[in-house]
């Protein structure tokens, strides 16, 4: 009997039982030195984490970087006692870093080690796991100036298939999108190929079209950053990950949706620096903010903001949590999510209605309620601006007047409505022209009538006194604004405020346009006369106010 020998098996049984053997090692000598293990096979590497250590020194001191947030750092080590290993780890502490160090196995590190031939080109690992590299992103928001720069080095890099191409193309899609200050990236599988646009100030732009190959593998990188399932394509799924560029940490919430041509990505940035708004900067007039103002230093009451999604309201809101803000008084945010991180503000993501109820056992002074879409949490918020709170929230509704039927219908007893409510704002965003291309033309025809009629229904004439209703701005687009004719955006304001006639029409359970008629004679501008002011200051053109607004 002839007996077979294989030895390229038994080479790999060797292989296997050795590489067993090594991290056998390595979990004793973390046990021994009360340190952690880690096996480093299916951990992704952070290619920023790479940089802490050059290359030739992380092999010869037998040490590798994994991990980094921040001045945080993972660091794994073949022996803790190494000199070479405890120098570079004295030198990383002097210059501030907190260093977790753990235990690995020789493989773990030369996994590791081969990163560094990829540490310029950001791309996936064997395992597939994708690492964004910020260091990249900060790289190219420097090169990129218009959309045009976006759409030019996508273009490049789509036509090479190197391996690292698809992470070069998203990491120039989120800097091209941080650069121009976009607020969502929208990629969009079409019959033939697939569109990638931005938003910008509000409106979607068109970057460029691409390749169906290129979208298939761009959108596994974009689930598995995410934190998505690759294998689910009939079912919406939401995920999030996160860029840190400088000192900010921005956020990035992914929106997968399943479509006629393959899934529709959108991803949303989360830019602490865009809610970073003084209250005075938004756009409020003159008489307006200081109502407001005056309202939100009140110990107790409700100030509501309303309007659709995407209408800035959460930027108001945090406008008045920032303004109000002291050592001495507790604020407490409900939110579902937390969108951004404020200081010195308790913020949570319960569901709003029991968030409410644990929020008022912390004996707050003020409580933000992300938004009332229930009677429990209308309920409840009226009762809390009753008993001594000053709350805000903001509520879907087209106008400020809509704002009473609305919670009426919500099962608000009319009578309590005035006494809770302090005031109700409503608001839209409207985009700036552009200061260097903007152009002066003659108000005539049916522009000259819609401003007109708008004008003569201001109740408070001061607000008019010496303006111009003869002349008015138009977009033109210049390199500055993209060739779009604006840039930046600011709000349109409405409000109503808690008077005697007001209480009197709310008990009847009135229309919204019966609340407009009672609060007239408070003399605050209404959204359509706000707008026709910023249009004939320049601030913006009426083509774009007539796109936000019925000016009708």
């Amino acid at each position: 009997m002839t007996v077979q020998f294989d030895e390229e098996k038994q080479d790999r049984r060797l292989g296997e039982l050795k590489e067993r053997e090594e991290e056998d090692l390595a979990r004793i000598v973390a046990d021994r030195y009360g340190l952690e293990y880690v096996d480093l096979s299916p951990v992704p590497v952070d290619m920023d984490a790479l940089r802490l250590i050059p290359e030739a020194a992380a092999r010869d001191a037998q040490m590798a970087p994994f991990s980094q947030i921040g001045k945080r750092a993972k660091v794994a080590v073949l022996s803790p006692t190494n000199e070479k290993a405890k120098s570079i780890l004295d030198k990383l502490d002097a210059e501030g870093y907190t260093i977790t160090l753990a235990i690995a196995s020789p493989k773990s590190l030369e996994k590791v080690w081969a990163r560094y031939a990829d540490l310029s080109f950001s791309k996936e690992t064997s395992a597939g796991v994708l690492d964004i590299s910020t260091h990249d992103i900060e790289e190219f928001m420097s090169k990129i100036k218009s959309v045009e720069d976006i759409k030019n080095l996508v273009s490049d890099i789509v036509k090479l298939k190197k391996g690292f191409r698809i992470s070069k193309i998203l990491e120039i899609v989120l800097s091209g999108a941080l650069a121009t200050k976009a607020s969502d990236v929208h990629i969009e599988p079409e019959e033939e190929n697939v569109r990638l646009r931005l938003r910008l100030d509000g409106v979607l732009t068109d970057i460029l079209m691409f390749d169906k190959e290129t979208y298939g593998l761009l959108l596994s990188r974009i689930k598995l950053l995410s934190g998505l399932k690759l294998n689910v394509k009939n079912e919406a799924q939401d995920g999030r990950f996160s860029v840190k560029i400088g000192e900010d940490q921005i956020e990035i919430r992914t929106s997968i949706l399943p479509g006629a041509y393959n899934e529709s990505i959108v991803m949303r940035i989360l830019n602490p620096k865009s809610i970073q708004v003084p209250l005075e900067d938004l756009g409020i007039s003159e008489k307006l903010l200081k109502i407001l103002l005056k309202e939100i230093d009140r110990p107790n009451g409700m100030i509501l903001t309303t309007g659709p999604t995407g209408s800035g309201k959460t930027t108001t809101l945090y406008a008045f949590l920032r303004k109000i803000y002291s050592p001495e008084i507790k604020i407490i945010t409900i939110e579902d999510p937390i969108e951004y991180h404020l200081g010195g503000i308790a913020q949570t993501d319960y569901t709003f209605a029991s968030g409410l109820r644990s929020a008022l056992r912390q004996d707050p002074d003020v409580i933000m309620v992300g938004e009332i879409r229930d009677e429990e949490t209308a309920g409840i918020a009226i009762n809390s601006s009753l008993t001594g709170h000053l709350v805000f929230s903001t509520l879907h509704t087209n106008d400020a007047a809509g704002t009473y039927p609305r919670l009426i219908d919500l099962g608000i007893n009319p009578k309590i409505l005035t006494s809770a409510i302090n005031v109700a704002l409503a608001q839209r965003l409207v985009r700036k022209l552009c200061s260097d291309c903007k152009k002066k033309v003659a108000v005539d025809g049916d522009a000259k009538k819609t401003i007109d009629t708008i004008l003569a229904g201001i109740v408070d004439r001061s607000l008019v006194a010496g303006l111009d209703a003869n002349t008015m701005y138009q977009a033109v687009g210049c390199i500055k604004c993209n060739n779009l004719g604006y840039r930046g955006r600011t709000g349109l304001y409405e409000a109503i405020l808690t008077d005697e006639a007001l209480e009197k029409v709310v008990v009847k359970d009135p229309s919204s346009r019966e609340i407009r008629e009672a609060t007239r004679a408070q003399g605050i501008l209404d959204m359509r006369e706000d707008g026709v002011i910023k249009v004939l200051t320049g601030m913006t053109s009426l083509d774009e106010l007539r796109r936000v607004i019925d000016l009708e």
